[in-house]
């Protein structure tokens, strides 16, 4: 009777971890949609391209994972600081952004292994009188930095003795604030600021050659998901292995191929 016992929690406990193991990927196929977080603006990474479609380098990736799953994808966007948020409450399955994965964002969202590395610049006005990060540092200078970015704890640590002002949104904000005299400088990821800078004339902005940090880029997902990180992180190293995710690189981060496209 024991062993019959034992036996039948046996049965019962396969049961529960097989209806467990059906998680977030099933879920999403018999949906039939890929619910996926990206930043409203933010190119290379997010944009809205000049046939009025979103695509960029997060974007394409996130199209690529849909196809490969065999699913339709729907793109929910939001500013910087609402993307985690987003995907926490459910609205997204998971999130596709040039997001850091810090150890503050790490106890909320489960990140996948990197795909990129970057680092965050300083950026000023061409015919700015600051013409060195160093420059950037004297006191009172006003730093434009995204709310919630990591550049925003990187510019605080760089630059004590300057005036942080944190925007709530995405990239070409900080532009437009240094642009039009808001702000000295601004602090943002390097391939984010070439990217977006692409919006205005030519020779409109001065780009430091200097990063202030090097940083990985990941896409994430909720801990509740763990199928689903598991997939991402073995789609990421088959797009790694077959060439597409370098195919995707380069022709959005590591050149200005697209502007014309787009």
């Amino acid at each position: 009777m024991k062993i019959a016992r034992l036996f039948i929690a046996g049965l019962a406990l396969a049961g529960l971890t097989t209806a467990a193991s059906a998680g977030a990927l099933d879920d999403i196929t018999k949906r039939g949609e890929l619910r996926v977080a990206v930043q409203t603006q933010g190119p290379p990474f997010s944009l809205v391209g000049a046939n009025g479609e979103r695509t960029g380098s997060s974007v394409e990736l996130a199209e690529l994972m849909a196809k490969e799953m065999g699913v339709k994808i729907t793109f929910l966007d939001f500013d910087w600081d609402g993307l985690i948020p987003a995907l926490l409450s459910g609205k997204a399955d998971l999130l596709v952004a040039d997001m850091t994965p810090t150890l503050a964002r790490g106890m909320k969202v489960a990140f996948t292994t990197p795909y990129m590395y970057t680092g965050s610049t300083v950026f000023t006005k061409a015919d700015s009188k600051f013409k060195t990060t160093e420059d950037c540092k004297a006191k009172g200078t006003k730093i434009a930095v995204l709310l919630g970015a990591t550049g925003e704890k990187e510019a605080k640590a760089a630059f004590p003795d300057a005036d942080i002002k944190s925007y709530k949104g995405g990239g070409p904000l900080l532009l437009d604030a240094v642009n039009n005299g808001q702000a000295d400088c601004g602090v943002n990821d390097v391939s984010a600021v070439k990217g977006q800078s692409t919006a205005y004339p030519a020779g409109t902005f001065t780009i430091m050659p200097d990063l202030l940090s090097k940083e990985p880029l990941a896409f994430a997902t909720r801990y509740d998901e763990p199928d689903l990180l598991v997939w991402m992180n073995l789609f990421l190293n088959q797009v790694t292995i077959d060439g597409r995710l370098q195919k995707n690189l380069d022709y959005w981060v590591n050149s200005d191929a697209w502007k014309k496209d787009h």
